[in-house]
């Protein structure tokens, strides 16, 4: 029961890792975010990043923002060291 439930985690966990890098490369592509499907993404992704996007390098209009960087690495750590473990 506990594999299966580590198995379930680790799908959802692959799931936003992909979700991260789709809406990063959408983010250059600002015209995409009327999109429901894009809001839906910006929806579920947000919660991920909001906590690191103040680790940011440059000036406030320049800027580059590593909170999608930071946060896959934060949830490979997670799913290598908590839920793999449990295969």
């Amino acid at each position: 029961m506990i594999s299966l439930i580590a198995q379930v985690i680790d799908k959802v966990i692959t799931i936003l890792i992909f979700a991260i890098v789709i809406r990063t490369f959408l983010s250059f592509l600002p015209q995409l975010r009327s999109n429901q499907l894009i809001a839906l993404l910006y929806d579920v992704t947000d919660p991920l990043l909001k906590p690191f996007q103040r680790f940011q390098i440059g000036g406030v209009a320049k800027a580059v923002d590593f909170s999608p960087l930071i946060a896959i690495i934060v949830l490979n750590l997670i799913q290598s060291w908590i839920v793999r473990p449990f295969f």
